[in-house]
């Protein structure tokens, strides 16, 4: 009996550490194609011999190609993620806390209609949201990338729901005390909110640091390029120099890794709320 149990824990184990291992070879491979000697690059497995030549290139360029504004891709990635998230994540607590706490003519209508936009394809908004920055003038510009970013209904959706599991009493004392709405959203309901706060801003902030489509179409100037878009480019001329393609994907991917090592317990946390 007790044999039995260790071969089937043996197993587990075993199949556990295979599927891990398929998960995270990718990106381990990426990593190492990106310091692998150029002669490597693709060829090994595993490569046995690195070099910074594949970075030296990426914010240097090389023999015939024109250097490419990396560092300033990436600081631009950075400014509009950042914008977009903290945008979203107000705009979520506002209107998820009038959705679960404000009692107002309308609010059944709201929330299905927030719920039905959930399941409608954003893509078909495509065009008409770039023909709207067109004519507002934010075509090529940080605003034009940020403010069709500013508001996400599922984050709104999951506020909604977890908001309406505090309890009510919290907000009537609060009242009685003299504090405002705001006061009551920003300094009450969401330091008590931080677990789902957490999963939320991870989620936003990876969707919104992975956007492709919409920063390539909106954005002309190299100036204003992210890091994604500028990655995008390379495929074509640039397929001939993997080795700089892996590391400018590994310098993509090297935020969310840190982001989530920070948060990575309340990301916990807040996934088992997720989930219940």
């Amino acid at each position: 009996m007790v044999g039995s149990k260790n071969k089937s824990l043996f197993l587990r184990y075993t199949l556990a550490i295979l599927l891990l291992i398929v998960m995270v070879f990718p990106y381990l491979y990426m990593v190492l194609n990106s310091f692998a000697d150029w002669t490597q690059v693709d060829r090994k497995l595993i490569p046995t011999e690195f070099t910074l030549r594949s970075y030296e290139w990426l914010f240097g360029g090389g023999e015939a190609v024109i250097p490419r504004p990396w560092v300033r891709a990436f600081f631009n990635s950075i400014i509009v993620s950042t914008a977009s998230t903290f945008l979203m994540m107000v705009s979520a607590v506002m209107i998820a806390y009038a959705l679960a706490k404000i009692s107002f003519k309308g609010r059944n209508t709201v929330n299905n209609v927030i719920l039905f936009q959930m399941f409608f394809p954003g893509i078909i908004l495509l065009v008409p949201t770039f023909l709207i920055m067109q004519q507002v003038g934010l075509y090529d510009s940080y605003l034009g990338m940020i403010l069709p970013k500013a508001l996400s209904l599922w984050a709104v959706f999951m506020y909604t729901n977890f908001f309406r599991a505090i309890p009510d009493s919290f907000i009537e004392a609060a009242k009685i005390d003299g504090a405002s709405e705001l006061q009551i959203m920003f300094k009450i309901v969401l330091p008590m909110s931080k677990s789902i706060t957490t999963v939320i801003f991870l989620f936003l902030f990876m969707e919104r640091w992975t956007e492709l489509l919409w920063d390539m179409i909106v954005v002309r100037s190299d100036n204003l390029l992210t890091l994604n878009v500028l990655l995008s480019q390379m495929f074509g001329p640039y397929g001939g120099y993997p080795g700089p393609m892996y590391a400018a994907s590994v310098l993509l991917t090297v935020p969310i890794i840190i982001l989530f090592v920070i948060f990575s317990k309340k990301f916990q946390e807040g996934m088992q709320f997720t989930l219940k």
